[in-house]
C-alpha cells in the first residue's frame, strides 16, 4: 500500500509554521494592508523631507522630520511584532490597547506636524510633496483607528464581556447564594 494514499487526505501543512501570521488575534488582513501603507507613506515623507537642502525656518522641518521617522520605525516594528509570533516573547499582554494608543498618537503627531511645516516652508516642490505625504500618512493612520474600533470596539471600554478560552464557554462570576442550604436545625440532631 502506498503511504501518500494513507496520509494525503488526513494531513495539511501547518499554517502557524509560517514566519508571518496574517490574519491574527492581534492584526486582521485589512488592517495588515493598511500598516503597509502607513510605512510606505511616512517612509516617503521622511525621504522627501531629507532631500531639502535648505530651510528659511528649520523648526517646522525639523519637527515633520522628527514625526516622519518616527512614524515609520515604530510602525515597522508594531507590523514586524503583529504580524509574527515575536508578539508572544515581548511579554506585552496588551497588544490591542498598544496599538490603538499608538495609531491615534501617531495620527495626532503627524496631522500637527504637517499642519505646521505646510504653514511654515519655502513652498517648493519637494516641501509642498513631503506634506502631501504627511496628509496621506494621517489619513491612513485615521482610517486604521476607524477599522481598530469597528472590529475589535474601544479597547478601554470598561463593560466589556469577557472572551471565551479555547473555545470553552465563557465562565461567568455567580453571586453567592444569599441562603444556605441543608443548615440543620438546633433541635433536630
Amino acid at each position: 500500500m502506498d503511504t501518500t494514499e494513507v496520509y494525503s487526505p488526513t494531513t495539511a501543512p501547518n499554517p502557524k509554521s509560517s514566519c508571518f501570521i496574517i490574519p491574527s488575534e492581534n492584526l486582521e488582513m485589512s488592517r495588515f494592508v493598511i500598516k503597509v501603507f502607513e510605512l510606505v507613506l511616512s517612509f516617503m515623507a521622511f525621504i522627501l523631507e531629507e532631500v531639502i537642502s535648505s530651510c528659511a525656518s528649520c523648526s517646522a522641518l525639523y519637527f515633520f522630520e522628527f514625526v516622519s521617522c518616527t512614524a515609520f520605525l515604530f510602525t515597522l516594528l508594531l507590523l514586524i511584532l503583529l504580524s509574527t509570533p515575536l508578539h508572544t516573547r515581548v511579554g506585552i499582554s496588551c497588544w490591542p490597547s498598544l496599538d490603538f494608543v499608538y495609531t491615534c498618537g501617531i495620527a495626532l503627531l503627524f496631522f500637527v506636524a504637517s499642519i505646521i511645516f505646510a504653514s511654515d516652508n519655502s513652498s517648493t516642490t519637494m516641501e509642498r510633496s513631503a506634506v502631501a505625504f504627511g496628509f496621506l500618512a494621517t489619513v491612513m493612520f485615521v482610517v486604521d483607528v476607524i477599522l481598530f474600533v469597528k472590529n475589535r470596539g474601544f479597547p478601554f471600554k470598561k463593560d466589556r464581556m469577557p472572551e471565551s478560552s479555547n473555545g470553552g464557554p465563557v465562565a461567568v462570576k455567580a453571586e453567592p447564594e444569599m441562603e444556605k442550604l441543608n443548615v440543620p436545625d438546633s433541635g433536630a440532631q
